[in-house]
This record gives structure tokens, sequence and C-alpha cells, in this order.
């Protein structure tokens, strides 16, 4: 697999490093670098340490995303979603979960607990303006304006 080279510091063995599950995998997996279980009780959230420390290079970002089978068999989702690491922050990767279920949820080391994707990021130009904006069929309509 050819991509961006982003390099890396694990704090612990190379288990611990981010794996995409297939060829094809938008996400790798990032790991819960743990030394002892975390209990998410219901509706209760904890920021779990990866032990991950990147350096994204200029132009890009680091998301932070669920997994998706965490969320549909436990109910354990990311509540920062997606988070945003910026090319210039060097501090330890951190993610924080949530336990939408009605049972507590343990995580162990070395738990895969949400992926990790590299995005380009394009900077916006800023221009105030004292005219219209351009008009759309759509209009200010929002959120569920357009169907279910």
């Amino acid at each position: 697999m050819n991509g961006k080279k982003i390099k890396v510091i694990i704090n612990g063995d190379k288990s611990m490093l981010p794996e995409y599950q297939s060829d094809s995998a938008s996400g790798a997996d990032l790991k819960a670098n743990i030394t002892e279980d975390i209990i998410l009780k219901p509706l209760e959230r904890a920021i779990v340490p990866t032990g991950l420390r990147v350096q994204i290079p200029d132009g890009f970002e680091a998301q932070v995303r669920p997994r998706s089978g965490l969320a549909v068999k436990h109910g354990i989702t990311v509540l920062n979603t997606p988070g945003t690491i910026d090319a210039d922050y060097r501090g330890e990767v951190k993610v924080i979960l949530i336990n939408l279920n009605n049972n507590e949820y343990t995580i162990k080391r070395g738990d895969r607990i949400a992926q990790i994707v590299f995005s380009r990021v394009e900077k916006a130009d800023f221009i105030l303006s004292t005219q219209e904006i351009d008009k759309t069929q759509r209009g200010e309509g929002g959120f569920g304006s357009t169907g279910l």
C-alpha cells in the first residue's frame, strides 16, 4: 500500500500502531493504550489514550471517527465526531468515547476504539461583502428541509 508518509511515535510496542483492516479501508483503527481497564457505565464518557503522537504534514488533518461495529453492537461511539487533529498538534491522540447503551462496557488494552482518517485541508479566504449572497432553490431551509 502506498500512501502519505506519517511519522508516528508510540508509547508502547508496535502492536499499538494504527492498522488498516483491509486494502481499501479509509480509516486505520486506533487502539486503547491503557494499563487498566476502563469501565464505561451507561451515558458515561471517558478520554481514552492511544499512546500515539503523529506528525501530520501541512495541508492535511487527521479525523478521529467512530468504529461502526462498536456503535451498532455496543452503543459505543466517539463523542466529538469527527474529532479534528490539526497538523501542528504534537500531543498524544486521545479519543472521547461515550456509552449510549443501557449496559456497562469494558475497554481493555489493545481494543480497537476508533479510526483515524487523513484528509487534505483547504483553507478559506473570508471576504466581507455588503451584497447578498447568491440565491439557491433550497434557500435558508436547513435541518431536514430536504426531506427525511
